[in-house]
C-alpha cells in the first residue's frame, strides 16, 4: 500500500472571507480550480510548519498561531492538514505565479459557485470561517 502524500493548507480568514489561491491552469494537479494554500509537507516537517513556509513562499506573509482545523477530502491518495490563520505580517501576494494566477478573498455565499480543487472541502472552510467568526464576536461572516 502507498502512503498518502501530505499536504498542509492553511485557511486565511479576515472579515469574515477566505483568501483562496488559483491553481495556474498548466499546473498538472488541480488545473484551473481554486484552493486553500499550501503544500506537500517535507520528510521531517511538521504540518503546521509547512503552513508556514508555504504561506511565506506562495503568498508572501508570515503566519502566526495557526490552529488545526479538520479539512475533508475524498482523495484516498492525500492526507490533507488544515490549518485556520487569523493572524499574519504582510498583505497577501502572488509570490509563486508558475502555481497561481490569481488570489482572491471569498465570502461564504460565493462558495458555492467556485470551481474548487476539492469541492468536497467547502463544508470544511465554511467551518473554518465560523470558527474565526466565534472567536472574534465584533466580526461577522459576510454573506
Amino acid at each position: 500500500m502507498v502512503a498518502p502524500i501530505l499536504i498542509a493548507v492553511a485557511a486565511l480568514v479576515r472579515d469574515g472571507r477566505v483568501l483562496l489561491a488559483h491553481r495556474h491552469p498548466r499546473r498538472q494537479a488541480y488545473p484551473d480550480a481554486w484552493g486553500l494554500v499550501g503544500g506537500h509537507v517535507e520528510p521531517g516537517e511538521l504540518p503546521h510548519r509547512t503552513v508556514v513556509r508555504e504561506c511565506l513562499e506562495e503568498i508572501g506573509v508570515q503566519v502566526h498561531d495557526a490552529r488545526p482545523v479538520p479539512m475533508r477530502v475524498e482523495d484516498s491518495a492525500l492526507r490533507m492538514h488544515g490549518f485556520l490563520v487569523t493572524r499574519w505580517d504582510g498583505e497577501p501576494v502572488n509570490a509563486a505565479p508558475e502555481e497561481h494566477d490569481d488570489l482572491r478573498w471569498f465570502r461564504p455565499g460565493d462558495l458555492a459557485d467556485v470551481r474548487m480543487a476539492h469541492p468536497e472541502s467547502v463544508s470544511s472552510i465554511l467551518e473554518a470561517l465560523r470558527i474565526a467568526a466565534d472567536g472574534n464576536p465584533s466580526r461577522r461572516i459576510a454573506e
